[in-house]
């Protein structure tokens, strides 16, 4: 190049082309990025994959791998085909020759910039929309798998005779390839118009034809293809009537064909049907006769139709037919919607008795002891005793208690006991020093059951414990107390390497341990232990010392996490419960079979009818698949997880469930048959609550079985507020052993209430046998109250207590101070034609940071009693005294002992007890208080004067009781908290007695 500035030359600079390192670098960065993307997609599926190893369902994982691998290739590969062929053939029906317009010269620079790059062009269209639909076609694998494995309900809806199955598996599977059709023939559509354009095929602005020949034959086909899938969506359309919901004023979520759907739609839809495949054939008559006008002429008929014959037509019979004789005209629809909604719910068999409300007994002395052997009355509210256990039994920061306890029952000499129980798990927001190795090394787990007499309270109201102290002991015997799995256990921990794990700690000394069964993922290779630094973001799981030979992850640690991963087909309840058997504490999850396809059953949503005072704000008591519409349910399956080992069991529950069979067969090898659940499980198992819920909300409509009175609403019951605190949530349902009229004998139940809709009374009174072993089990029972006469509701029972003068002053008076009062569970018990409302009143007083059952709320047949012990409550309310003391009291004076040091000791405290009840009505807190120091000291003495070996079983006696528990100090006279040894042997006079 001549130099044209005549100055010195110098080394000639380049500028814009990086250096051969500058390169190399950026190289080297790129492949390592992508690497590292790679890595992080392995990571994801590698882990998932060693996790369902480790449980031992690597089937599940396989088989939903597999599935969406297929239906990924096979419906991508299929829109990229369909798409790139009609991009293809539009390229090949091009004109030879463009028009000599101002429009096609303009295209010109677009067909010689794209040229080059055709077939890449072409390629990546194609992959893109073939990705796009298999990931949407993936996500299906539910669908097509219910559509491959479906088995017969060998039952038929009263519409077309098809069996519920169609419904159910079928359609939802044809409504899928019609979508998939629709979506590939408006794309085809698209880039075929888009390429005819591009290259001459059809033009906007030039002068002449505005498309070829072969450029109408085209579109046409592909506008006859769609047509042809409208046809079939009318088609389908007809069965979808017998699954659609609509507005309907007899009920919510209306679901099924109504008399203008019958009368009017279905023959639309007939209609629209032919005449949708008449247009498509005109359209594909355009192959043969190269014009738009036939098949323009059939589209805008059809367009008309659908107008005239699909929406004017079916809204004039609606108008003119339905509105002016509904009841009548709705009535048949009505009554088939009744019967399918009621056996879809499995609510078909409920009985509902007509019910008094009011007893015609005179005899009080019987009514009395009639209450005693109605119901063992539950006094411990699980859902509030939770910060006792906590104070009493927490022992150390780094554990902890849900909030709401479980209620169960076992069995002592040969009777069983309802019992509120609740595990010491690991809370780790109590470790002394937060650091990666405390959290996730040393701390690892929680210790021991903790469990007290649901019908009974002790000293001060404090739980009588039956299981109690650490290592817990008492009447469960003996168990692996570790819990390695449990609710509150949401963080991972890396176990059984070189660092030693935190166990208990006790009068000796902390105690360690390292884990010895087989759960979790072992950490001994470098790319296990890379992939898990990638999925928990932690990197020192790559390098620490802390690692080593024998290491393994644990993680997805709750017991709904786990069940819902290796079943992911299931709907978990929003309650798992925790139970001694065979030696070990297993979690009891229920799990729910669904679908919405269920013709003619009115739909729900799971997360609104499963909703109450205790979800409220609890997302471990919330059901899974919040916002699900369902109209079918059962509890199909029952399923445990070891608390030690994370072992996952599925047992088969409903053998007659054809949705199960249906997964069953898609998972086999999964679910275990019914008859291998062993029988010390079978003796916890029980009815779930959230079917309980989802039913008793469809009964407050569909208890009638008659249409007109459906349609009336006069029968319309709805489920009252809970009366015991401000939430404005719906009443929990309880769990309670007790009998109906119908009983001869008590038996473990699931209660509730209702009320009519809008109003407070009494509606009716449900209940469902909740034992399992039970032959009535499942069995549910609706007394009826009523309605020309008024019983009172839970609102009105607990407004009535509220208002009555002596009870609000005493309620003033234990307010005295700083105290809070808590209303425990309105426990609700039919008695000879009447309704025994009970209520247990917990103080939380002065520094008290826990609930103590101080007083019992009774009423019955407009009688109500205030008092401190619930025989003294059934007494004042009855005018009479039981003749057979309750089974269990623990809170009575106590038997004679043989020694006499002990025996004085009893005594003395039970006048200082019975003096400080005295000091509390009066409301003189000095005198309360001397009385609890002399109970304190009579009680000292007792403890000092029993045998040093221990307590007693019955007692709750075990290792370690001869201490008074953890936070003894807290209470309001710094009496000894309940131990074990304070229970009913060293009761006088507590506050419970059922």
């Amino acid at each position: 190049m001549p130099d044209r500035g005549g100055g010195p030359t110098g080394p000639r600079i380049r500028v814009g082309r990086p250096s051969r390192r500058a390169r190399t670098l950026l190289m080297t960065l790129g492949i390592l990025a992508v690497l590292g993307m790679a890595f992080v997609m392995f990571a994801g599926f590698w882990t998932d994959w060693l996790w369902y190893r480790s449980v031992k369902y690597s089937s599940v994982f396989t088989i939903t791998l597999w599935t969406k691998i297929g239906l990924f290739s096979v419906f991508g590969l299929l829109m990229a085909a369909a798409v790139g062929f009609n991009i293809w053939l539009a390229h090949r029906l091009r004109p030879p020759l463009s028009a000599m317009s101002m429009e096609q010269q303009s295209l010109d620079r677009y067909r010689m910039g794209i040229a080059p790059y055709k077939k890449w062009l072409l390629l990546g269209i194609t992959a893109l929309v073939g990705l796009i639909a298999g990931a949407s076609a993936s996500s299906q694998w539910r669908t097509w798998l219910m559509w491959v494995n479906g088995v017969p309900f060998h039952q038929k809806d009263p519409q077309f005779h098809l069996d519920v199955a169609f419904y159910a598996f079928d359609l939802p599977w044809y409504r899928f390839l019609l979508g998939f059709g629709f979506a590939a023939t408006v794309l085809s559509l698209i880039a075929a118009a888009l390429t005819h354009y591009l290259y001459g095929g059809l033009r906007i602005t030039s002068p002449g034809a505005r498309a070829t020949a072969a450029a109408t034959g085209h579109l046409s086909v592909l506008l006859g293809v769609f047509v042809a899938l409208k046809a079939v969506a009318y088609w389908l359309d007809r069965y979808g009537l017998a699954v659609k919901s609509s507005d309907f004023k007899a009920t919510d979520n209306w679901t099924g064909l109504r008399y203008v759907d019958a009368n009017a739609y279905l023959p639309a839809k007939t209609i629209l049907f032919y005449i949708a495949v008449i247009c498509a054939l005109l359209f594909f008559a355009t192959l043969w006769r190269r014009t738009w006008q036939l098949p323009f002429i059939g589209f805008g008929l059809m367009v008309l139709s659908a107008i005239l014959v699909g929406g004017l037509y079916p809204a004039i019979v609606q108008k003119f037919q339905v509105q002016p004789n509904e009841q009548a005209k709705e009535a048949p629809y009505v009554a088939k919607n009744l019967k399918a909604t009621r056996e879809a719910y499995g609510i078909d068999g409920a009985q509902v008795t007509e019910y008094a409300g009011r007893s015609d007994t005179e005899d009080k002395g019987r009514l009395r002891n009639a209450a005693d052997a109605t119901a063992s009355i539950r006094l411990l509210d699980p859902n509030i005793v939770s910060p006792t256990f906590q104070q009493l039994q927490q022992m150390k920061n780094y554990y902890a208690f849900p909030t709401n306890l479980d209620v169960d029952r076992y069995t002592k000499a040969g009777k069983d006991q309802d019992t509120v129980i609740g595990l010491r798990e690991l809370n780790l927001q109590g470790i002394p020093k937060r650091n990666w190795i405390n959290d996730h090394f040393r701390y690892t787990h929680g210790f021991g059951v903790v469990a007290a007499k649901g019908t009974t309270a002790g000293v001060n109201g404090q739980p009588v414990f039956t299981e109690s102290d650490l290592p817990s002991a008492g009447d469960l015997g003996t168990y692996q107390q570790r819990i390695y799995y449990g609710e509150k256990t949401t963080e991972y921990s890396i176990v059984g390497g070189p660092q030693k794990e935190i166990d208990y700690s006790d009068d000796s000394g902390e105690k360690t341990t390292s884990y010895k069964g087989e759960s979790g993922v072992s950490l001994a290779g470098p790319v296990n232990r890379a992939a898990y630094a990638v999925t928990f973001s932690e990197p020192q799981i790559l390098y620490s010392g802390a690692i080593g030979k024998g290491s393994r992850i644990l993680y997805n640690r709750t017991p709904k996490e786990r069940v819902e991963a290796v079943a992911p087909w299931l709907t978990i309840d929003g309650d798992a419960y925790p139970a001694i058997v065979g030696h070990r504490i297993q979690w009891i999850v229920d799990a729910y079979t669904t679908t919405n396809g269920y013709p003619y059953a009115s739909r729900t949503t799971l997360g609104d009818t499963t909703a109450d005072s205790l979800t409220a704000g609890n997302t471990q008591r919330a059901v899974m698949a919040q916002q699900n519409q369902v109209n079918y349910i059962r509890n199909s399956v029952k399923a445990t997880v070891d608390a030690y080992t994370g072992e996952i069991r599925l047992y088969q529950w409903d053998t007659e469930d054809p949705v199960l069979k249906t997964w069953m067969k898609a998972f086999p090898g999964t679910v275990k048959p019914r008859g291998d659940i062993p029988p010390s499980l079978m003796s916890h198992l029980r009815y779930p609550q959230d079917l309980f819920k989802v039913q008793r909300e469809l009964l407050t409509r569909y208890h009638v079985k008659d249409a007109q009175t459906f349609l009336s609403g006069s029968e319309v019951w709805q489920v009252p507020d809970d009366p015991t605190n401000k939430s404005g949530n719906a009443v929990p349902p309880y769990y309670l052993s007790m009998k109906m009229p119908d009983q001869q004998a008590q038996a473990f139940s699931l209660t509730t209430t209702l009320t009519p809709n809008g109003r407070d009374n009494l509606s009716a009174f449900m209940a469902v046998d909740a034992e399992a072993g039970s032959s009535d089990y499942g069995r549910i029972r609706i007394l009826k109250l009523p309605t020309s006469t008024t019983v009172d509701g839970p609102k009105q029972v607990q407004s009535q207590f509220n208002s009555e003068q002596d009870i609000a002053e005493s309620i003033r008076l234990l307010k005295g101070g700083d105290s809070d009062i808590e209303y425990g569970n309105l426990l609700t018990v039919p008695l000879d034609g009447g309704l025994l409302y009970v209520e247990p009143v917990y103080v939380r007083g002065g520094g008290l940071k826990y609930p103590l059952l101080r007083k019992v709320l009774v009423t019955y047949g407009g009688n109500t009693a205030f008092e401190d012990t619930l025989d003294l409550a059934l007494n004042k309310v009855f005018g009479a005294q039981g003749s057979t003391p309750p089974p269990d009291t623990g809170t009575t004076k106590p038997p004679p002992t043989a020694n006499p040091t002990v025996q004085q000791a009893l005594d003395d405290a039970q006048k200082a007890f019975a003096a400080g009840q005295e000091a509390l009505k009066r409301g003189d807190w000095e005198a309360y208080g001397r009385a609890q120091k002399d109970l304190e000291a009579a009680l000292k003495r007792a403890e000092e004067a029993q045998p040093k070996a221990g307590g007693t079983a019955g007692s709750g006696g075990s290792k370690g009781n001869s201490k008074p528990s953890a936070g003894a100090s807290n209470s309001p006279s710094g009496s000894p908290s309940s131990s074990p040894s304070a229970g009913p042997s060293a009761s006088p006079g507590g506050s419970g007695g059922g």
